[in-house]
């Protein structure tokens, strides 16, 4: 299966970014029900009350509507996060929006939270049966629409709609692509929705984890506000980092004007800075997730050191197909191999050194 789609990527990249995406959904969307391969023990985590097989997750964005998470954990990711889901279907940004930067292997979009909505993608993760998924782990990213009057109280609504299906949820405030968004990561704002949102998780019949999901162009004075905010209303982690509004110079494609939030290859050394970052401030208090470049066995190693518990990618798939979770996953245990020592050993160690630069 992961063979098939190596050998589709050379003809999906003669589509435009966004055709290929659907393509891609489309021809999981076919695919036989598979159960992955039993991964190593040196691999597991725990981490959120949860026992992950590896710590290798698919990032929000891949599968909006939450129409192929079964198929995802088939080709080895330790978990999916499906979404972002807003209360409402809505359009999203005029098309074109999303560019692959192929000379810097990476990806601009400014999709704008373009889904479904809650209904449908509820209905799916509901005809999701136990016991063959009883080991998926499937987590939810909430937004606002574009249009709400209270944009908390949609982070709300999609908590009180997912709570029986979500292993955990993941509250978006950090993407560039929907006016005002990141507003919501001010401390008063952030306040008082983290302040609603885990009363309404608290409310449900199953207490699921919140996660807060921030932008990498904070200044470090924004970090300690939004810090302090998370760990006074008691968040149970936070993923480091969303796409990118910065260009570096580096940047080498004809697209890299485009607007819109960057991500790939040229976000990983913003987005680990501003994990290791976090780490530092977090004190422990709840793990982190890092995402943002993850494209190899090394990239996901130094999220790891930087603080990150688990690990997020998306658009590597882009360029490397879904083998690259095996991958991933083989390097890990080299490294475990080389070190001699367990997963846990290596989270932030190297925090302090690469928050430094």
């Amino acid at each position: 299966m992961m063979d098939a789609f190596g050998l589709a990527l050379p003809f999906l990249r003669l589509l435009d970014a966004e055709a290929a995406h659907r393509a891609t959904i489309a021809g999981l969307k076919l695919l036989p029900a598979r159960t992955p391969e039993q991964d190593d023990p040196r691999l597991a985590v725990s981490a959120f009350g949860f026992d992950f097989p590896n710590p290798i997750g698919l990032a929000a964005g891949f599968d909006k509507d939450a129409e192929v998470p079964d198929a995802m954990l088939g080709f080895g990711f330790g978990f999916v996060e499906v979404g972002t889901l807003t209360p409402r279907a809505q359009p999203g940004n005029p098309r074109p929006r999303a560019f692959r930067l192929l000379e810097d292997r990476g990806v601009i979009n400014r999709y704008g939270f373009n889904n479904e909505g809650h209904a449908p993608a509820l209905a799916r993760l509901e005809a999701r049966r136990a016991p063959r998924h009883d080991g998926g782990i499937v987590g939810v990213n909430i937004g606002a629409n574009k249009d709400a009057d209270d944009r908390v109280a949609d982070y709300v609504a999609g908590v009180k709609a997912f709570a029986h299906v979500a292993r955990y949820f993941t509250i978006n405030v950090s993407s560039p692509n929907t006016p005002g968004l990141r507003d919501l990561q001010e401390p008063e704002a952030l306040s008082e929705l983290l302040a609603r949102v885990i009363e309404a998780r608290d409310a449900a019949r199953v207490r699921r984890p919140v996660l807060l999901k921030i932008a990498p162009d904070l200044t470090l004075d924004q970090l300690d506000g939004i810090v302090r905010v998370a760990r006074a209303r008691g968040v149970d982690g936070m993923i480091v980092s969303n796409t990118t509004i910065s260009r570096p110079e580096t940047l080498r494609s004809p697209l890299a004007a485009q607007g819109g939030g960057l991500s790939g290859a040229p976000l990983f050394t913003l987005s680990t800075s501003m994990l290791a970052q976090t780490y530092l401030r977090v004190d422990g208090r709840f793990p982190l997730v890092g995402a943002g470049g993850v494209d190899s066995a090394d990239t996901a190693l130094r999220k790891i050191e930087a603080g990150a518990t688990l690990v997020q990618l998306y658009s590597a798939l882009v360029y490397e197909g879904p083998g690259l979770v095996g991958r991933i996953k083989q390097g890990l245990l080299a490294a475990l191999e080389r070190e001699k020592t367990p997963l846990s050993a290596l989270v932030g160690r190297k925090a302090a050194e690469i928050a430094r630069g």
